[in-house]
């Protein structure tokens, strides 16, 4: 790969249609066709865009007790999770195989009776190049998500760049971030569901402390994109909105804020707030090596004489079977 290549990603900010796999796949067989007619060659989805982040929802668990309804609601979470490998799976792989594209997506992975939330690289050809599970869920996720391994903390070598992700929170830990700069990443996916402003800020910090370009990505979720009983939303639950007023259809749950950094820490784009759409930006991939006069992490600015880091790639299996 040529390092005067340029790379048009785009980061697609939109909701799913929450608990509703098939009509969430339809969704973004939509928008990768239109931000492949943008000229993207990488089009990176949101954390958990099928087919549900479950917002304001902690399943009616509370310490010591669990409810009936909590446990129909994450049979229907479950039943609109993705299997691996899956008829769903193959969906997405012909969109990026169709389309000749690579193609990220945050997905609720199903295996057995647990959920993971994960995220998936296709490669130009359809095929899976990187999967990883968030290694952390965050708060009151810890619920209904299990635990990702070191297993899925990689970077691929493609034709447009090395390629890696964490996802929302889990970008908050050093470690981790250490392991993908450690492997080279250049182009480097953070799928969230972090609407904050300090969120902008950390992003630029990441890729001016990576030295590599940051697409972050989140839905812009409205009321309206959940089932009409989904609970947090009916009058009869005690949850409101910020101003103490019952929620209506049209409020906004998660304002999003998609952007993409380059690797000094600078914005290329500026975020998108408080509606759909698609941020497109084009990344000289000339500027990460020109970035890295002054500083590389795992370069000329580290010193492992003095700290190291151990990471451990092992899938997290509960139990090994031996012959």
């Amino acid at each position: 790969m040529s390092s005067s290549k340029t790379v048009r990603v785009a980061a697609v900010q939109a909701a799913p249609v929450s608990f509703d796999l098939g009509k969430s796949l339809e969704k973004l067989t939509r928008l990768t066709a239109e931000a492949v007619k943008g000229g993207a060659e990488l089009i990176v989805f949101p954390e958990a865009f099928l087919s549900a982040y479950p917002w304001r929802y902690a399943f009616d668990a509370t310490i010591g007790a669990r409810e009936p309804r909590g446990r129909e609601w994450y049979r229907k979470y479950h039943e609109s999770a993705v299997a691996i490998p899956s008829p769903e799976v193959d969906i997405i792989a012909e969109a990026a195989r169709t389309h000749n594209v690579y193609l990220e997506v945050g997905v609720i992975e199903k295996e057995g009776g647990t959920l993971y939330c994960t995220a998936l690289l296709f490669g130009r050809d359809g095929s899976i190049l990187l999967k990883h599970r968030k290694l952390v869920p965050t708060a009151a996720e810890r619920l209904v998500w299990g635990r990702g391994a070191g297993d899925g903390l990689g970077v691929v070598q493609t034709d447009i760049g090395k390629i890696g992700t964490l996802i929302c929170w889990e970008n908050y830990m050093p470690a981790a971030r250490m392991a993908l700069y450690q492997q080279g990443i250049e182009i480097y996916l953070a799928p969230t569901a972090d609407d904050l402003s300090t969120w902008t800020a950390s992003m630029q910090h990441i890729a001016k402390e990576g030295r590599c370009f940051v697409v972050t990505v989140n839905s812009m979720t409205r009321v309206s994109d959940f089932p009409p009983d989904y609970p947090p939303f009916t009058s009869e639950h005690p949850d409101r909105r910020p101003d103490g007023e019952q929620w209506e259809a049209d409020d906004i749950v998660n304002r999003g804020g998609s952007f993409v950094a380059g690797p000094l820490g600078t914005r290329l784009t500026e975020p998108l707030w408080d509606k759909e759409g698609i941020v497109y930006a084009d990344l000289p991939l000339s500027a990460v090596t020109e970035s890295r006069l002054d500083f590389d992490p795992v370069g000329s600015y580290s010193r492992p004489d003095v700290f190291t880091l151990s990471v451990n790639t092992k899938p997290g299996t509960s139990v090994n079977f031996i012959s």
